[in-house]
């Protein structure tokens, strides 16, 4: 298994941190900003992903000040009207493919889940390269979890123009390539667990001991 941080699996790759949703069943704000053990999950988050890419940027809309804190660089949708994460992977691409030297790939990561592994990107790049693969995401309990994904900055214009015919679904866009699903375990915690109510904040509390 490659190790957290391992610079011969993670050179040339770029990150971006998915938070650009409406977070309606929170009750709206911004899910990244909630305190999860002390620390905002956008500070947990951006503590797991920095160290497994070589630049990070953030995906959200609306006033950009109010992640000043994050340090990072923020970029919104070219795509209106909230139109899902898949927005926010074009988001990625298209800052991605600004940077210098060019990436080989962009990796993805959800804010509202703050457990993912520090290895998550590692792994993600052995599948990808290993089988050939067009993109990779990851899975655990059975269940995949495209938004914690690996993509070439290839298919930018491919996304751009599926967004466009109303495409909204990850994993029905995902469908037209050759994906390799890397599946990480889900004992004691499942890595992806994610937060979307207050419940599951509370819930993500009890799980932080053991994560």
């Amino acid at each position: 298994m490659a190790a957290p941080g391992d610079s011969s699996l993670t050179s040339g790759v770029v990150g971006v941190l998915l938070a650009g949703g409406r977070s309606s069943r929170m009750g709206g704000g911004d899910k990244s900003l909630q305190v999860l053990g002390g620390q905002t999950m956008m500070a947990r988050t951006i503590a797991r992903a920095a160290p497994q890419v070589e630049a990070l940027a953030l995906n959200a809309n609306g006033d950009p000040v109010r992640f000043v804190a994050s340090g990072l660089p923020v970029i919104a949708d070219s795509i209106q009207d909230f139109a899902g994460p898949l927005a926010g992977i074009l988001a990625g691409l298209e800052w991605a493919a600004t940077q210098r030297p060019r990436p080989r790939w962009l990796a993805s990561f959800a804010t509202d889940a703050p457990f993912f592994p520090r290895d998550l990107v590692a792994r993600l790049v052995k599948a990808a390269e290993a089988e050939g693969a067009d993109l990779a995401c990851a899975v655990s309990g059975g269940r995949a979890h495209p938004v914690f994904g690996l993509w070439p900055l290839r298919l930018e214009d491919d996304l751009r123009r599926a967004l466009g015919e109303g495409m909204r679904k990850v994993d029905l866009w995902t469908a037209r390539y050759r994906v390799a699903s890397v599946t990480f375990d889900d004992r004691p915690v499942d890595p992806f667990f994610n937060i979307n109510r207050p419940e599951d904040l509370a819930e993500a509390e009890r799980k932080l001991p053991l994560s």
